[in-house]
């Protein structure tokens, strides 16, 4: 029993067992994934700034990493207090 297997029924109806496939939504092969369709999509243009412009979804930079916070305020206990980030 080296393969895993997951159980499938649609609200309840039915069961069946099938071959469980890999999951392809976090780590190396979902940023895989996300490429493969932005190259695949690079054409098509989306809506931004509520809906009054659009832009070329290929013209949108691609990130690294998150921003860096060092050198900012953060608020905290409700907005009441704050503290800075070295």
């Amino acid at each position: 029993m080296g393969e895993n297997y997951v159980r499938v029924g649609g609200r309840g109806t039915s069961r069946r067992i099938a071959k469980k496939e890999e999951d392809n939504w976090t780590g190396a092969e979902f940023k895989n994934l996300q490429e493969k369709r932005k190259e695949e999509s690079k054409n098509s243009y989306i809506s931004v700034g509520r809906g009054t412009s659009k832009i070329k979804f290929g013209d949108i930079d691609t990130t690294s990493q998150r921003p860096s916070g060092k050198g900012m305020w953060v608020s905290s206990g409700r907005g009441t207090g704050k503290r800075f980030i070295k």
